[in-house]
């Protein structure tokens, strides 16, 4: 095979391999794929994940593609797929999962895991897995058991498991050090390397390293070089042989030097195209000396979605969520500060990892006998709080190597937030906690753990405390609460968009953009009709109070129903079993009235009778109806402007599965289901949509737009490297020139431009020369141009230079 190398892709399209569609499925889409304008296909997770895996970030065996999905030969592999994938001209990314693995029902599935439980810290694979050794009287803890031990010792039993003898609880199975297997049951269990013990006690007992809160994804010491070599051996080998081309790397935060890790990669590969899900907080950037393309493009989606927002009226639905409620509400910065310190509260879901860091500070002080008398529960109350006080998602300290200053005065601001919080006589130990984290006082091996552990927790803080959390809390304005987004901050003024597009250009023009993917808690095309929502507060306020009055079940709390109220507005038509699903796991991840480790299955019975009386009630349901049809017009123009903006503005816009037509699906796992691309493929340029304009057919406008705009990007790649260029425009339109050759344009806020009487005089200058709409075929246009005439069949127009001035 013959690699196919490009720089840098000009757009993706994701795919989310799963059982039901694999390589072969893929396969067949890639004709499709390669007519719509994409130049390579995204591929979720390839190596062997746990059997039925939905999403593949779940890996039990590095060395191997995955045969549940096709295997990596034969006629129905992932080999298959490149061929015809690059006999089309597309190339593939792999998402790549270097942060954990498994631990799967049986273990013995993860060959590395199992024989580290086998043979313990002598174990070849003991590199592989960040435990800590110290803790848990030198075992690992398994919190696999339903109940304590005492309660479940009848139900754990010596077993055979090809020919050797194992330990068995149900359809857990457990490799038996060796010679154990004739002790007495206690005794066999207690000379194991690893403890079986009650579920609960993950919580704070835990003593392995996590994907967040998830016990059974455990954390990869990647940063070891002959870890690295072991666990993308495979997929490096793909790409020199030219099966792959780039990767996509899943959760960085969590690996203890991101920095290092991106530069083995480029190092190994040739300097592939590589993007990270790095989420950024705010103005927060990404460290200039990562070696990748850029983000996976959260901080894209923000932009997009804020500059289609109305701030103020953002602002005012706050107003009519207190009322709703019945009562004032945190801010969103409360929120999120509650959120993250209830994660490493001593009961909290990530007590066992601050445990841990506290632990690793104890050591600190035994070892220097400066720094001692420093009392165990300030120690850990000083982390916790200093942790929950960190502003982003975590510092990089790589001990040796300069800090970022950013870094520094983050930390210095958490640890003096923490410091606040403790008695006087206390406070020097939050003191000890910033002069650890900034490496201050000199280095250890502890000392070192202690500051990559420290950002890497801070990580797990964020996610959990933030989006898991308090996004699940507070929701004035539902499409706000996205992955990467700021809802304190709604709203983004057009030359705040403008500077973005302008800093993305000249730092990271290849870093991908994204409006819809496998993470994204509602899809584009629901928020997009939400965010309408801001531009008529009022008229929501007396919606929902309606809703209110016609639905036949009582409100379980004001919260839930508002939560309710935006969800299935935001999916609508949507039926009882997908309404009734989000609703319950957004309340869990809520954890105010349940949660999902203590249900409270009153609260929950009665979240779900009002979610399914939604759809399920004729009258209630036809409200709901009339008023998406009354917001349908705003939402269509929302849709269509960030479809637009996503696919100009700079980067390499990432396309998920069946976002191409309009897509309003929920949280995972409404969003990892597998779409219908044939449908999509006969469709494909199979009406006019200019034609069929006045009815508004969304879904073939959408696709048009998208293929028209993506066959562009293209046939005219110069245009979308060369510069960004803002073209003065109404309060209303979002304009700019990319390159030379092609000027996108979008409406914003579409419900206050109708109110205002539309586009009436208003028009728009274009630059020198003729100019034809790619979307309408209106052309030649020359001058300027009015509003009215330009976006008489769109809310968005996509101008192509077709001669130069004379």
């Amino acid at each position: 095979m013959t690699p196919v190398r490009v720089s840098a892709p000009t757009a993706t399209y994701r795919l989310q391999l799963q059982p039901g569609f694999g390589f072969a499925e893929a396969r067949r889409a890639v004709p499709y794929l390669a007519r719509l304008g994409v130049s390579h296909l995204h591929l979720s997770p390839v190596l062997e994940a746990v059997p039925g895996s939905t999403h593949g970030y779940d890996v039990v065996e590095h060395s191997r593609v995955s045969e549940q999905l096709g295997g990596e030969d034969g006629p129905d592999g992932l080999r298959a797929l490149a061929d015809e994938a690059h006999e089309h001209g597309l190339g593939l990314i792999v998402d790549t999962v270097p942060n954990h693995m498994a631990v799967p029902v049986p273990s013995t599935l993860n060959h590395a895991w199992s024989t580290l439980l086998r043979e313990g810290p002598e174990s070849p694979y003991a590199a592989w897995f960040d435990i800590d050794w110290a803790a848990q009287d030198g075992r690992v803890l398994l919190p696999v058991l339903g109940d304590r031990l005492s309660a479940e010792l009848s139900e754990i039993k010596v077993d055979t498991q090809d020919d050797t003898a194992v330990l068995r609880y149900y359809d857990q199975v457990f490799p038996l050090r060796p010679g154990t297997e004739q002790l007495p049951l206690p005794l066999l269990l207690d000379s194991q390397f690893y403890r079986l013990a009650w579920w609960r006690l993950a919580r704070t007992e835990l003593n392995y390293r996590r994907f967040f809160t998830v016990s059974d994804l455990v954390g990869v010491r990647v940063e070891h070089p002959e870890v690295f070599r072991r666990t993308h051996a495979t997929l490096l080998r793909l790409h020199a042989e030219g099966v792959v081309d780039g990767f996509r790397i899943d959760h960085p935060d969590g690996l203890a030097d991101p920095r290092g890790y991106l530069r083995r990669l480029a190092a190994e590969t040739g300097g592939a195209y590589v993007v990270v899900e790095k989420i950024l907080t705010g103005d927060e950037e990404l460290p200039a000396d990562w070696a990748c393309a850029g983000t996976t493009g959260y901080d894209a989606l923000r932009r997009i979605d804020g500059v289609l927002t109305d701030g103020p009226g953002a602002a005012q639905l706050a107003e009519v969520y207190s009322g709703y409620l019945g009562t004032a509400t945190d801010s969103a910065s409360a929120a999120a500060r509650r959120g993250r310190a209830e994660m490493t509260a001593p009961l909290g879901e990530l007590a066992s990892e601050v445990n841990r860091l506290a632990r690793v500070a104890a050591r600190i002080c035994e070892e220097d006998s400066g720094l001692r008398d420093h009392a165990p529960w300030a120690l850990r109350q000083a982390l916790a709080d200093a942790l929950a006080a960190y502003p982003v998602y975590r510092p990089y300290p790589v001990p040796g190597e300069p800090d970022d200053p950013a870094d520094l005065e983050r930390i210095s601001a958490a640890c003096a937030a923490a410091r606040a919080r403790l008695p006087v006589e206390h406070a020097a130990t939050a003191d000890l906690v910033r002069d650890l984290a900034l490496g201050r006082l000199g280095r250890s091996a502890a000392k070192d753990e202690f500051r990559i552990r420290l950002a890497q927790t801070a990580s797990a803080v964020a996610a959990k405390g933030v989006e898991d959390t308090a996004f699940y809390r507070r929701y004035p304005l539902l499409s706000l609460n996205e992955v990467g987004g700021d809802p304190g901050r709604p709203g983004l003024p057009p030359e705040e968009f403008h500077a973005y597009c302008a800093r993305m250009r000249r730092d990271r023009p290849a870093a991908m953009t994204v409006l819809s993917t496998h993470d994204t808690k509602r899809s584009a095309d629901a928020r997009a009709r939400l965010a309408v929502l801001a531009e008529l507060p009022e008229e929501w306020g007396r919606e929902i109070a309606r809703w209110t009055a016609l639905c036949p079940e009582p409100v379980p709390d004001p919260n839930a129903a508002y939560l309710l109220w935006q969800t299935a507005l935001a999916a609508w038509p949507i039926d009882a079993d997908r309404l009734a699903a989000t609703a319950l796991k957004s309340v869990r991840e809520a954890k105010l009235r349940t949660t999902w480790t203590e249900p409270d299955s009153g609260y929950e019975r009665a979240v779900e009778r009002l979610a399914r009386s939604i759809p399920d009630t004729p009258a209630l349901a036809a409200a709901v109806t009339a008023f998406a049809e009354r917001i349908a017009p705003h939402a269509r123009a929302n849709t269509l402007s960030s479809a637009l903006l996503h696919l100009t503005m700079p980067g390499v816009p990432d396309l998920y599965q069946g976002s191409e037509e309009p897509l309003r699906t929920l949280v995972d796992p409404d969003n990892r289901h597998p779409v219908d691309l044939a449908g999509l493929a006969a469709r494909l340029d199979s009406a006019d949509p200019v034609a069929t304009a006045a009815a508004e057919p969304l879904q073939f406008e959408k696709l048009h737009l998208t293929a028209t705009a993506l066959r562009l990007r293209r046939d005219r790649p110069a245009a979308f490297t060369g510069g960004y260029t803002p073209v003065a425009a109404d309060p209303h339109l979002i304009a700019y020139l990319r390159g030379r050759d092609v000027l996108a344009v979008a409406t914003r806020l579409p419900y206050r431009l109708e109110q205002r009487g539309g586009w009436t005089t208003e028009t728009l200058a274009l630059p020198d020369g003729e100019w034809t709409d790619a979307l309408s075929a209106r052309g030649p246009l020359r001058g300027t141009v009015r509003l009215a005439d330009l976006l008489a069949h769109f809310p968005v127009a996509l101008l192509v230079r077709t001669s130069e001035e004379s």
